[in-house]
């Protein structure tokens, strides 16, 4: 291989191209990133940099003085890829041949219908959403999250700890049901009350109220939550419309082995836009974690390098981790098809907990509650009978 291009410049795609230069390739490299800025780390952006404890400057992902003589191509995108030449296409139209491709173009935030041009909404994926909602919440205010999951909850937790007045609404019975099961998601959950967050579950959004500015969140149920800021964290979507056509097979993301490789030759996927098939499982999962990112590209890289499939070996359990209201919440594995949870340590009332979730008896997922250490302990278990 001559040339090597990555499309996408955050930490699956700097991820990659440190891979390529590892194992050793010496060829062309080029980073092709739609935003202009230079990797950065994302977790930070819904907590201390939106407390403003935290810098542009130290989200930087890249080391001081690190040079992987690459080309990097910043604040244009990719358009579409060629299958016979695997030529790139980007929107500001140039093109780009490339003897082997690593998609990495990560997922976008899923945005309310009816809400483009309100002032006041908010959705938070880049370090650009995270600066405007930044500004808006030093500004103080009534602030409704729509939607409880991870990153909605810890807006929510930042903003209380900014003084701000704060809602959160979420569709689902019970928040974060799905990545952490029933019964520990009202557990985590219920973090919000405890610290007088407003938390409406089991009711959806049906529009927003104002003319320019937010002034409402109408809920279906006929109830109107004022609100004079308001972020929606309802999920995100896969980046890879721009791939329609170009014999990538496309299923909720971009489809893979376990290895990373793509149904089209010379092309391998990473990141949150990668359904990789899991060997655990016996089918495809698409994971947005940071350690994901992080880690699955090296197998990627590799089976790129070698021209065909290799032995990727078992990737560890998916682990994430969340910060709010100044508790520490880890988790590792899968809670999906469980059929038990049982707290091994700690007490559910005082939010230090220690639980692990068993299928048919063996334990495949645990969760923590400012437990690290023990739950690093579990961690490590789960790896090693994975």
């Amino acid at each position: 291989m001559r040339t090597v291009a990555v499309v996408g410049a955050s930490l699956a795609g700097l991820s990659a191209a440190r891979s390529l230069r590892r194992q050793g390739y010496d060829g062309r490299l080029v980073v092709i990133g739609d935003e202009t800025h230079r990797p950065y780390d994302r977790p930070p952006l819904s907590k201390e940099f939106l407390a403003g404890t935290l810098g542009e400057a130290d989200l930087g992902l890249e080391a001081e003085g690190e040079d992987l003589g690459a080309e990097w191509l910043l604040g244009t995108r990719a358009t579409g890829l060629d299958r016979a030449s695997r030529a790139l296409r980007l929107a500001d139209g140039r093109e780009v041949r490339a003897d082997g491709v690593v998609i990495a173009t990560g997922a976008a935030a899923r945005t309310l219908p009816g809400s483009a041009g309100l002032a006041g909404v908010h959705t938070l994926r880049t370090l650009d959403d995270a600066r405007a909602l930044r500004a808006e919440l030093a500004r103080g205010g009534r602030l409704v999250v729509i939607g409880g999951g991870f990153v909605g909850a810890e807006v929510a937790s930042t903003a209380y700890t900014l003084g701000l007045d704060v809602t959160v609404v979420e569709a689902a019975p019970t928040p974060l049901a799905g990545p952490l099961g029933e019964t520990m998601g009202a557990v985590v959950s219920g973090l919000h009350a405890d610290h007088g967050v407003r938390l409406l579950c089991g009711v959806g959004v049906k529009g927003l109220g104002g003319e320019k500015h937010v002034d409402a969140v109408l809920l279906e149920d006929g109830r109107s939550v004022p609100a004079d800021i308001v972020v929606v964290g309802v999920g995100a979507r896969p980046c890879v419309e721009w791939l329609e056509g170009s014999g990538v097979a496309l299923d909720n993301g971009v489809k893979c082995g376990a290895d990373g490789r793509t149904s089209l030759a010379g092309v391998v996927a990473v990141g949150d836009c990668a359904n990789w098939y899991d060997p655990r499982a016996g089918a495809h999962r698409r994971v947005e974690h940071w350690t994901g990112a992080r880690e699955r590209p090296d197998a990627a890289v590799t089976a790129l390098l070698a021209g065909g499939a290799v032995e990727p070996g078992v990737p560890r359990p998916p682990y994430f981790w969340s910060d709010q209201y100044g508790v520490k919440i880890q988790f590792a594995g899968h809670a999906a098809g469980t059929d038990s949870v049982t707290v091994e340590a700690g007490a559910v009332d005082d939010r230090d907990v220690l639980a692990v979730y068993r299928r048919a008896g063996e334990p495949v997922a645990v969760l923590g509650m400012n437990q690290p250490r023990l739950f690093m302990r579990w961690r490590k278990q789960l790896a090693a009978t994975s």
